[in-house]
């Protein structure tokens, strides 16, 4: 069997309402999850259950109140629930890549710069890591007449695909991908399936999070349900 990347043990997360009353709304619990190499694993149920909540404590984004976040990192299995702030960027550096569903970048910065910086972070020649940007973009259909301006001129969908250029390049051993296709066409869809099963087969191992059941039926190996938890004060 292919590598253990990831593994939760009884994890659990819960939102307190401070403006009102204190009231506590439990999210998660007795999360039990493993994701091994080259498996794409998609997270299921109904909006609200906690899907985004669990791929965002898997990232460090949200503090989970109890539990372990087991990440193979340089070779050991590290407790991202414990980790100091350093290590947790380093994580993200070098094993754990995520997309979300939306583009968040510095402003006025070209398109292929900000998908190429990931990979300049990490210590890949700018000419290199400019040539792997401007052919994940033309791969994701972004014209070259694009590549210069920032993305915050582009609409939604061109967006999603620089996001996504950005999460590709990094070639992360464990990738997030949080509705990677919700605001591409068909077309784009397809390039977009194409590339996770190419990761995939490098070994990446991939949690994700799909409402496109046709997208799901062709990325996942398995689906990870999740129940909606009874309100606790």
């Amino acid at each position: 069997m292919n590598q253990v990347m990831l593994h939760t043990d009884a994890l659990a997360k819960s939102f307190t309402l401070h403006l009102q009353g204190g009231v506590r709304i439990p999210v998660l619990s007795a999360i039990g999850l493993d994701l091994h190499a080259g498996e794409c694993i998609v997270l299921s149920g109904p909006s609200g259950v906690g899907k985004s909540t669990l791929m965002r404590s898997l990232y460090g984004n949200y503090r989970a109140e109890s539990g372990r976040i087991l990440i193979r990192h340089d070779g050991e299995l590290v407790d991202l629930v414990g980790a100091d702030p350093r290590t947790v960027l380093a994580i993200r550096h070098d094993t754990l890549g995520y997309v979300s569903q939306f583009l968040r970048v510095v402003p006025r910065v070209p398109a292929l710069d900000v998908v190429a910086e990931v990979r300049i972070g990490r210590g890949v020649p700018p000419d290199e890591a400019r040539r792997t940007a401007t052919e994940l973009l033309l791969r994701l259909n972004i014209p070259r007449r694009l590549h210069a301006l920032p993305p915050a001129t582009f609409s939604g969908g061109e967006q999603q695909r620089v996001n996504l250029a950005r999460g590709f390049i990094g070639d992360h051993p464990i990738l997030l991908l949080d509705e990677p296709t919700a605001s591409l066409d068909a077309e784009n869809r397809a390039v977009v399936v194409a590339m996770i099963n190419e990761a995939k087969a490098r070994g990446t191992a991939i949690i994700a999070i799909c409402h496109d059941t046709d997208v799901r039926d062709a990325i996942a190996d398995r689906l990870f349900p999740l129940t909606p938890l009874q309100d606790a004060a």
